[in-house]
């Protein structure tokens, strides 16, 4: 046999206030600062329409064991910074609601998730579903105008295994990430760079892949181009090599060797490779900052080798970066050098010219080496390099160019802008080219070596009478991380 009670209201002795009302109706808890305990396996119950109400200072505490679950809307309780998963993946555009997360498969093709109108405290979570973010990209695109970390517009995620989570703050910061793998990411008002660059050489259109960086490889004039749209694990800030174009050889008797163009180079402060010597850490060079704009690049051509003094080199260029060409070598005779990102090497009698003009900081060379010797039998003085001057010659000998400076922004070391050797008449022994693509000197009649193309080096000297060898065309390298 068994037994019912059934009743509308219990209320307390004490006052005559409801505990327990009938359906639809409200049911209040215990007074200020009473706790109601819902003990291990049991189910209470409220029916559609009714409400459940905690005064101030109470509290409901659920035992091990038990469970609450939600089939309407819960007011009030708010929710814990954590989102229901939805564990069947997205494979193509949806509307995400608040309070759930999402595994995103773009394994066949890129697809966007459309937030929800943000109100406070609205929370959304996505994962990349099986690392494919980086073969095809999630585009996160938010309500109207509605912005994300204070930025408007949309962000795009195309690093493999990404994960992020999004809360609604206000109008103000409107969706701000608080979870992610590496760090904040902001709507598409920063600018993050973008692989767009042309009349540069090297696979991939000129763009040369080394790890989570690329390289902008540029040979002659062309355009490096940065647009808004990007990935939070790019960068706005570039490494760069600008070298300036290397100057001729001077021609006629123990000329000298021409001087390098002029080597400029700053690694950004993400950055991790080897890089020269010449490296600027400090000042406006460093960490150099781009925005959505295109840049012109100038490439600096070289100067040609002469029966009398070489002919300079070009001026290569980069936003703020210049590095001048190389100055000519000296003429036979009491020929001079002249000036430039290295400078020239004398004539047997003649001046060496100096380097780093007009100046920098790190310097961009150093000077040609000076001869004043007083006798015909003594070779020309080498041309300067990034990181050595030239060598003054000696009886029979023409000096060795200045050695270059090697890097490794690229990917691997490459040593570039070696002074030109300088020329012997008679002797032995013309002056080596330096190291960095410098063009070697040559003994009597013979034309002074060319330098090595897009290196910057300078032009050999003749023993004479001829002329003087070619200096090396410039080149600019751009490098940034893209993911």
């Amino acid at each position: 046999m068994t037994s019912k009670i059934k009743v509308d209201n219990i209320n307390k002795v004490s006052d005559d206030s409801n505990i327990i009302n009938k359906c639809g109706t409200s049911i209040t808890m215990g007074q200020n600062g009473d706790t109601v305990i819902i003990p291990n396996g049991v189910t209470e119950q409220i029916q559609s329409g009714g409400d459940i109400q905690v005064q101030s200072g109470g509290q409901i505490t659920i035992a091990s064991g038990a469970t609450i679950t939600n089939n309407g809307t819960a007011v009030g309780l708010g929710r814990t910074g954590t989102v229901d998963w939805q564990t069947t993946p997205k494979t193509a555009t949806f509307s995400a609601v608040n309070g759930e997360g999402y595994f995103c498969n773009t394994a066949a093709s890129a697809f966007t998730m459309n937030l929800p109108a943000g109100s406070a405290g609205a929370i959304v979570s996505l994962q990349d579903y099986n690392n494919t973010f980086d073969t095809y990209t999630l585009t996160v695109q938010p309500n109207a105008l509605e912005k994300i970390n204070g930025g408007v517009g949309k962000i795009e995620l195309s690093v493999e295994g990404e994960g992020l989570t999004l809360v609604y703050v206000d109008s103000t910061v409107g969706w701000r990430s608080i979870h992610q793998s590496t760090f904040t990411t902001a709507g598409t008002n920063l600018q993050y760079i973008v692989a767009s660059a042309t009349g540069c050489t090297g696979p991939g259109a000129g763009c040369v892949v080394d790890t989570n960086y690329k390289v902008h490889t540029f040979n002659g004039p062309g355009t490096f181009t940065v647009t808004c749209a990007g990935n939070p694990y790019g960068s706005n800030t570039v490494s760069y090599v600008v070298v300036g174009g290397g100057g001729g050889g001077g021609g006629g008797d123990n000329s000298g060797g021409g001087g390098a163009g002029g080597f400029r180079e700053s690694k950004a402060a993400s950055d991790s490779y080897t890089a020269s010597p010449l490296n600027a850490t400090s000042g406006a060079n460093y960490n150099l900052p781009v925005s959505a704009t295109p840049y012109p690049i100038s490439v600096g051509g070289s100067g040609a080798g002469n029966p009398g003094t070489g002919t300079s080199g070009c001026a290569s260029s980069f936003s703020t970066i210049t590095s001048a060409g190389g100055g000519g070598g000296g003429s036979g005779g009491t020929g001079t050098g002249l000036t430039g990102g290295s400078g020239g090497g004398g004539g047997y009698n003649g001046n060496g010219a100096a380097g780093n003009t007009p100046p920098t900081s790190p310097p961009q060379g150093n000077g040609g080496a000076s001869q004043m010797v007083g006798g015909p039998a003594y070779g020309g003085g080498g041309g300067g390099g990034a990181t050595a001057a030239g060598s003054s010659g000696s009886p029979g000998a023409g000096g060795a160019g200045g050695a270059g400076a090697s890097t490794e922004i690229t990917g691997a070391a490459v040593t570039r802008a070696g002074g030109g050797g300088a020329g012997a008449e008679g002797g032995p022994q013309a002056g080596a080219g330096g190291a960095g693509g410098g063009g070697a000197g040559a003994g009597n009649s013979a034309t002074g070596g060319n330098a090595v193309s897009n290196t910057g080096g300078g032009g050999g000297g003749t023993g004479g009478p001829a002329s003087g060898g070619n200096g090396g065309g410039g080149v600019v390298i751009i490098r940034y991380r893209f993911q």
